[in-house]
């Protein structure tokens, strides 16, 4: 369709400004998003120095947590849209009882979350593979990792509730601040203390209890004293139990990926290590983008205008894909030097290089999933993203299995195996996206 000049002027200063809106917003996720990562990077680093084992082992326990922070992250992804659409709505009343809604479920969640982890932790540190002096690092970290999952559970609904009003700027304060607590104690608690892998997990736990602490006190302007409801956070549940389904699936890569390197050797577990928590600091970049796309498009839907909120969605995958092109490029460049980071081992330096060879080809189609994710979860999609989750596995599984029977595939397999499972992502969510199927979503919760 040819666009008149004189209309496609008055277009573009409604594109500048939502682009513009787009950005303010993700310059703070994005510095959020990328430190948040750096808790287990900073361990990576430091338990790297400590052996091969202690490598290995933090790669399991990480893997564990990893499954467990998605399980419970809708705490987090759930409650951002229904705080922006009651926004939209003009009902301020409204989302400060989604807001203490959620941290009641918090309260009631956080000590079986912690307990269930702490007592399951070397029984799970050994199905993914863990032995020997693997296994007794996994399940240190893990018995101590397990004391700040109700923390991290407090500081999921801050995220949540201050990512629904916009304000991202004081979750970056808090992240900034506990990150470089974080490194300063892990400095003293392994390399001065000497407490080895225990005093990498402790050190974390004590700056997420800080964190928490910080989050509620910025919370509290945003609460209500409301009692807790089962009419009011079923729900809420509901939408988790959507949103597990959605990260129990995704997970099942990251966990399937563990496991088989586990059993190809120890060089292989190691370097898939190092791979996989760069992608997470990569992917968790992109994802700054689509940070604001959850906010955005609720508040469009809240003020009626499905329009906008699908001209959010297409701005904010246009943008990531030119940020991808960028963290591909310097991925690529780098990708020779930055496994010395971690390691001087050479069989797990060859490795992690390969590996990040394809994880900077995966930043494309990443960066259309990352971002239309966010728009669909902005939209109350959540029930397709979770079908569509397990139906993603397809692509993964046939690559998966082949360096499974053949462990000669090696890195290369493994990493393979979930390009192929980014690429199906990226076009799943390209298509429910362009139905406009999304629309008719409401959120649900009590008034």
């Amino acid at each position: 369709m040819i666009v008149p000049p004189e209309r496609a002027l008055r277009r573009r200063p409604i594109r500048d400004d939502r682009d513009r809106r787009i950005v303010r917003l993700a310059i703070p996720a994005l510095g959020t998003l990328a430190i948040e990562p750096l808790y287990v990077l900073v361990d990576t680093a430091i338990v790297g120095r400590i052996g091969t084992d202690a490598l290995g082992g933090l790669g399991i326990a990480a893997t564990v947590l990893l499954v467990v922070s998605v399980v419970i992250g809708f705490m987090e992804y759930g409650i951002t849209p229904d705080i922006a659409f009651a926004h939209g709505e003009g009902d301020a009343r409204k989302a400060r009882m989604a807001a203490t809604d959620a941290m009641w479920l918090t309260m009631f969640l956080g000590l079986p979350v912690a307990l269930t982890v702490g007592l399951l932790a070397r029984p799970l540190a050994s199905a993914l593979g863990g032995t020997g002096g693997v296994l007794d690092a996994a399940t240190i970290y893990l018995r101590a990792s397990a004391f700040g999952l109700p923390f991290v559970m407090v500081a999921y609904v801050g995220h949540g509730v201050m990512r629904g009003i916009n304000d991202l700027r004081r979750p970056l304060m808090i992240v900034f601040v506990a990150n470089v607590v974080n490194l300063v104690l892990e400095i003293v608690a392994v390399w001065v203390l000497d407490w080895g892998i225990a005093g990498s997990a402790w050190s974390t736990v004590v700056v997420q209890m800080f964190a928490a602490v910080a989050f509620i006190a910025v919370l509290r302007p945003h609460l209500g004293r409301v009692r807790p409801a089962w009419a009011r956070m079923k729900p809420l549940l509901v939408t988790g139990l959507h949103l597990g389904l959605r990260g129990i699936a995704m997970i099942a890569v990251w966990v399937t990926i563990t496991a088989v390197a586990a059993r190809v050797d120890t060089p292989t577990l190691a370097a898939n290590q190092i791979a996989a928590q760069l992608f997470m600091f990569l992917a968790l970049g992109l994802d700054a983008l689509a940070i604001p796309a959850q906010s955005l498009v609720a508040g469009a839907q809240g003020a009626g205008d499905t329009d906008e909120a699908m001209a959010i969605g297409w701005a904010t995958n246009r943008m990531s894909l030119w940020a991808a092109a960028a963290l591909a490029a310097a991925l690529a460049a780098t990708c020779v030097v930055l496994p010395h980071l971690f390691t001087s081992d050479r069989a797990v330096i060859s490795r992690a290089t390969a590996a990040l060879l394809i994880l900077a080809v995966m930043q494309f189609p990443g960066a259309v999933a990352f971002a239309l994710d966010g728009a669909l979860i902005g939209a109350e999609d959540e029930r397709y993203l979770g079908r569509a989750a397990v139906v993603n596995l397809v692509a993964f599984a046939p690559l998966a299995i082949a360096t499974l029977v053949w462990p000669r595939l090696g890195i290369i397999g493994l990493w393979g195996a979930q390009l192929t499972w980014m690429v199906m992502r990226a076009v799943v969510n390209a298509r429910r996206w362009s139905s406009r199927r999304w629309a008719a979503n409401r959120p649900v919760r009590a008034g």
